[in-house]
């Protein structure tokens, strides 16, 4: 089965200018945990996920380690939430995101998910996005759809 049978053609994108708000506004309104990044013409330049957008939030490891006390205080973490959505998409996204094709088999791209460690992955032809493979599209088309 090929990567074109299973992944969803509907793909919700943001550009490198628009706010971290957006990006969250836009994976909320569509229950989805991944925008993709694209530039004028529709190229795929990036992704952002959840994880980008929380990522911010949170102390990095060596606050955790020399300042345990507040690294720990959430309550600012959260009054932080308003600085942290207002962060270009630009500024976090992760830039030439690994890809498959429309093209390639479903268990090839679901193998590369598993090294990779990714729900989800952007399909790309020729540098234009085509849609979005994830975990729950794979097991339909494996699973339910047969």
């Amino acid at each position: 089965m090929k990567v074109s049978q299973a992944m969803s053609s509907e793909v919700v994108s943001v550009s490198m200018d628009d706010s971290l708000k957006e990006a969250v506004c836009q994976m909320v309104m569509h229950n989805i945990g991944m925008v993709t990044v694209t530039d004028a013409d529709e190229n795929l330049i990036g992704v952002v996920t959840v994880r980008d957008v929380m990522l911010p939030l949170y102390p990095d490891a060596g606050e955790y380690v020399h300042d345990t006390l507040h690294a720990r205080d959430f309550e600012a973490m959260e009054e932080n939430y308003d600085r942290v959505l207002k962060i270009k998409v630009g500024d976090v996204m992760t830039a030439n995101p690994v890809t498959v094709s429309s093209d390639d088999s479903v268990l090839k791209a679901a193998s590369f998910m598993g090294l990779k460690n990714l729900r989800r992955i952007p399909v790309v032809d020729d540098g234009k996005q085509m849609g979005i493979l994830s975990i729950e599209n794979i097991n339909n088309a494996l699973f339910l759809n047969r």
